[in-house]
């Protein structure tokens, strides 16, 4: 892969405590700090600005994570719990508060499910479809907002090193639902 873009070189906070790191533990390979830790910042500043975006629309993540899971699956937007935990990386019992608090307030429904009399089947409501498509807009205007410095090109390098990230930790450890 060729190099990303070079900006004038910036220190950031991260640059200090590796240096520090190095001058007090030379024994020690602190680069990979420079990479993990900037991820972890970023990640710490990147919920802060879900939120915001789904504060706005009266969601708290995990309610969006929901409406979200729904929204994805296309028309007619229903999931079971199941497949709505498995979507959300979240137990089924966790799931089901999660529906419970939906349901009441009428963002989605919860039905018995039409082929299966033992199963039940979450659906979007109109309110909840609005809600989300509302809030996942605001959402992507602020990514692009974390992201206006980085050009196009570096934006597709750095999403395909951090997948290739992201498969390497999935591969160590799946979550267990």
């Amino acid at each position: 892969m060729a190099a990303m873009s070079q900006a004038p070189e910036r220190r950031d906070e991260v640059d200090e405590i590796v240096a520090a790191w190095r001058r007090e533990r030379p024994d020690l390979q602190v680069e990979v700090m420079q990479v993990l830790s900037r991820v972890s910042r970023i990640a710490s500043r990147h919920a802060t600005t879900r939120d915001a975006a789904f504060a706005g629309h009266g969601l708290g993540a995990f309610e969006f994570d929901v409406l979200a899971a729904l929204r994805r699956s296309g028309k007619p937007y229903q999931l079971t719990p199941g497949e709505l935990s498995r979507s959300t990386h979240v137990t089924s019992g966790t799931m089901t508060h999660r529906i419970a608090r939906l349901v009441e307030r009428e963002l989605v429904r919860r039905d018995h499910h039409p082929s299966d009399g033992r199963a039940a089947i979450v659906s979007l409501t109109a309110t909840g479809l609005a809600v989300v498509d509302a809030a996942l807009s605001d959402l992507l205007l602020s990514e692009e907002r974390l992201l206006a410095d980085i050009p196009g090109r570096d934006r597709a390098q750095l999403a395909t090193l951090l997948r290739a990230m992201l498969l390497s930790v999935a591969d160590e450890q799946e979550p267990s639902v």
